[in-house]
C-alpha cells in the first residue's frame, strides 16, 4: 500500500512544507534491489579495549569490497587491514575536517574485550565522533561477547549494557538509520559472515533495535560458494504463499536459489498457482488445519526432502475477548500455532526436514506486547515464540536451526483496511517513522534460512523499524 504522507514530505514542495512547519520528515529506505551494489562505501571501525572479533570482521570487509577507515580508538585495525590486503585510512570526525571527509556507510564498534563498566567509555568516544558522519540508512554494528559467557559479573554487566546504547543509538540516529547489536560466542568467529552480510546490507532496511545471538556451529563455504545464491541446489517450503507476506518470502527464497514449495488453502489456488509460476516453485493447495494435512505434507515432500521450511500461515478473526466465540479463539490458535506443532512433528518424525535444514516461523509483535481485540492472536504468536525458544537445543542435536520473525506494521492488504487513525499510529510509532514492507519480513526470513546463519538458533528477530509498541 502507499504512504501518502512518506511520498509527499520527500518531494521537493513537501520537503520545504515539512521543514518550514517542523514535520517529522521519514526517509524514503535504502532497501535491496538486483542492480544496485550491496556492499558499497565506507564502514568506519572502532574498538573497545582489547577487542576480540577484529581479525573475523575483516575477513568480512574483504569479501563484501567496502573499504574501511579507523577510528583512533581502534589502533589494531590498520596493521591488521594490511595483513588482509584490504585498502583503509584514518578516520576523522566531520567537525575536524570541515566536512571533506566523505560520509561512512557504516559504523561497526567491536566491543567484545570491554569487561568493566568504565570502559564503555570507548562506546561513547566512537559514536560521539562517527554518528554525524554517517549517512542516510546508515548501518550501525555492535559486536560483543553473550553476557551470560563472561568470567565476572563486571564482564557480565558490561556485555548487558551494550543493549542499552545500542537501541538508544537507534531511536537518536533516525534518517533510516539502523542499528543492531551482535553477540558472538567464543570459538564462534568464523560464523559471522552471512549475519554480518545482513546487517551491513539494504536487506535489513527495516529491522533496527535487535539483539542477535552467534553461537558456534560448522559452516565452511567451499571456495566457490555463492553469496548471492546461498541457497542453491536446496527446497524450501512457504505456507501461506499465494499473496502477501508469503508471496515476498517465496520470491526472495527462489531469488536466493531455492526451488520453492507454496502451501495454501484451495481456495487460495489460482494466486497459489500465479506465484509459483512466476519463480519456477511448485504449488501444493492444503488447509493446514486439516487433522491428516500434516501426514500429507510430508509425504508429498518425502521423495526428495526439505531444507528450509517457513510457518507463514495465520489467519485473524479480532474481537475482545468477552465478544469472542469458543470456535474463534480455537480457530485462531489451531491454525497460528498447533498446526506447525503438528507439522514439524510430521517432517521431524518422517525425516523429511533434512539435517542441518531451518525452520523459520513468521511471529508478531502482537505475541509481545498484546493487542486489544487479539488474545488468542497474541498468544498463538507468543506460544510460536515459545516453541522456537524451546525446540531448539532438540533440534541442534541435528543441526537443524529454528527461529521467529516478528513483523510490526507491514504494509499489505490486511493494514490497508485498518482505520486511518490506526494505520497512521501503527506506521509512525517506530524508529523509521514508516510501515514496512512484505520484502523487509522475506529478507528477513532468507538470512535465517541461510547455510551460514548456523550458529543463529532460537532466537526472534523483530521486523518492525524499531517499533516503540513492546520495545
Amino acid at each position: 500500500m502507499n504512504d501518502s504522507y512518506l511520498n509527499f514530505v520527500n518531494s521537493p514542495l513537501g520537503a520545504r512544507l515539512a521543514r518550514s512547519l517542523g514535520l517529522p520528515k521519514p526517509e524514503v529506505l535504502r532497501r535491496y534491489r538486483a542492480d544496485a551494489p550491496e556492499f558499497d562505501g565506507i564502514v568506519a571501525v572502532g574498538a573497545g579495549p582489547s577487542p576480540q572479533l577484529l581479525d573475523a570482521f575483516a575477513d568480512v570487509v574483504a569479501h563484501t569490497g567496502m573499504t574501511s577507515v579507523a577510528h583512533s580508538g581502534a589502533g589494531l585495525w590498520v596493521p591488521l587491514a594490511n595483513r588482509h590486503g584490504l585498502m583503509t585510512g584514518r578516520f576523522e570526525p566531520a567537525e575536524r575536517t570541515g566536512g571533506s571527509q566523505a560520509r561512512v556507510r557504516a559504523l561497526v564498534f567491536d566491543a567484545s574485550g570491554i569487561d568493566a563498566s568504565a570502559q564503555l567509555d570507548s562506546l561513547y568516544r566512537f559514536f560521539h565522533d562517527a554518528l554525524r558522519s554517517l549517512d542516510a540508512c546508515g548501518r550501525i554494528v555492535v559486536l560483543g561477547r553473550p553476557p551470560e559467557s563472561r568470567a565476572t559479573p563486571l564482564a557480565w554487566t558490561a556485555q548487558r549494557a551494550l543493549e542499552g546504547v545500542t537501541r538508544s543509538l537507534g531511536k537518536e540516529a533516525r534518517r533510516g538509520i539502523a542499528a543492531n547489536l551482535i553477540y558472538v560466542a567464543q570459538g564462534a568467529e568464523a560464523g559471522i559472515e552471512a549475519t554480518l552480510r545482513f546487517f551491513l546490507s539494504p536487506r535489513s532496511a527495516y529491522v533496527s533495535g535487535q539483539v542477535v545471538r552467534i553461537g558456534t556451529a560448522p559452516f565452511t563455504p567451499a571456495p566457490d560458494f555463492d553469496w548471492t545464491r546461498p541457497l542453491a541446489g536446496q527446497r524450501a517450503v512457504v505456507t501461506g504463499a499465494a499473496r502477501g507476506i508469503g508471496a515476498a518470502i517465496a520470491n526472495v527464497l527462489a531469488a536466493h536459489g531455492a526451488h520453492v514449495i507454496g502451501i495454501d488453502i484451495p481456495s487460495a489456488g489460482d494466486a497459489l498457482d500465479t506465484t509459483m509460476r512466476q519463480i519456477g516453485g511448485t504449488a501444493l493447495a492444503f488447509d493446514i488445519g486439516a487433522p491428516d494435512t500434516p501426514a500429507q505434507i510430508a509425504a508429498a515432500l518425502d521423495e526428495l526432502g526439505v531444507d528450509v521450511f517457513v510457518h507463514n500461515a495465520g489467519i485473524t478473526k479480532d474481537k475482545t475477548i468477552a465478544k469472542m466465540s469458543e470456535a474463534a479463539w480455537r480457530d485462531v490458535i489451531d491454525i497460528n500455532l498447533s498446526a506447525q506443532e503438528r507439522i514439524d512433528d510430521a517432517l521431524l518424525e518422517a525425516g523429511t526436514l533434512r539435517n542441518g535444514g531451518r525452520i523459520v516461523s513468521v511471529s508478531s509483535i502482537s505475541g509481545i506486547a498484546g493487542n486489544v481485540g487479539q488474545t488468542h492472536y497474541a498468544a498463538s504468536k507468543a506460544g510460536v515464540i515459545g516453541r522456537v525458544q524451546s525446540m531448539a537445543p532438540f533440534l541442534a542435536q541435528r543441526h537443524i536451526t529454528i527461529n521467529a520473525v516478528a513483523p510490526g506494521f507491514i504494509e499489505t492488504q490486511m493494514t490497508a483496511k485498518m482505520p486511518l487513525a490506526l494505520r497512521e499510529a501503527g506506521r509512525r510509532m517506530n524508529s523509521m517513522s514508516q510501515g514496512g514492507q512484505p520484502a523487509d519480513v522475506a529478507q528477513t526470513v532468507a538470512w535465517l534460512a541461510h547455510p551460514g546463519s548456523a550458529g543463529v538458533t532460537g532466537q526472534l528477530v523483530r521486523v518492525c523499524g524499531q517499533s516503540l509498541i513492546g520495545a
